[in-house]
């Protein structure tokens, strides 16, 4: 009996392009519509890059174990990203009373110790706390979680599914 091999590469192809485009439309935003983005916004453009690149690895590979270990590595970063999303998002639900314009991402990393830096990204700023742009009421923080969600979810069955036919 012959077995499709399943669409794995096609998948991955997919990601890389839906992760592209995402990135994209995040430069329009910044560079043509003139939305600053605040530090966990640039934190979730590099899980962008991260899934972006694991997907063309993704997209290059043949064989199972190779799907297992790609599809793993996307679930990790999106599980990130999908952190970092959900906690901007969560910041803009219920701003803190005090919101102070803090520093950019590329400020603090160079006037701080990376052990300070990463606390000072996950606190957020004002500006995380800002929706300056919505579609079908969600912020692009809210859009970034599901998409994040969906590669991790999407990166986690392709580990599994090549998990068990390389079992076979």
């Amino acid at each position: 009996m012959f077995l499709k091999p399943p669409p794995f590469r096609q998948i991955f192809g997919l990601f890389a392009l839906s992760a592209l485009g995402m990135l994209a439309f995040g430069l329009y935003l910044q560079h043509v519509e003139g939305l600053n983005p605040c530090p966990m916004c640039i934190v979730q453009r590099y899980a962008l890059i991260g899934v972006v690149l694991l997907a063309l690895a993704g997209w290059r590979v043949k064989r199972m174990r190779g799907f297992m270990v790609i599809g793993g590595l996307v679930t990790l970063v999106s599980g990130f990203g999908a952190f970092v999303a959900a906690r901007q998002s969560w910041l803009q639900w219920y701003p803190p009373e005090i919101a102070t314009c803090g520093r950019d991402f590329y400020g603090m990393v160079e006037n701080f110790p990376i052990n300070r830096v990463v606390p000072m990204i996950f606190k957020g700023s004002g500006d995380c706390t800002q929706v300056d742009w919505t579609f079908l009421g969600g912020s692009i923080a809210n859009w970034s979680f599901i998409c994040f969600v969906g590669y991790a979810l999407v990166g986690l069955a392709i580990a599994l599914k090549a998990f068990r036919v390389n079992k076979i």
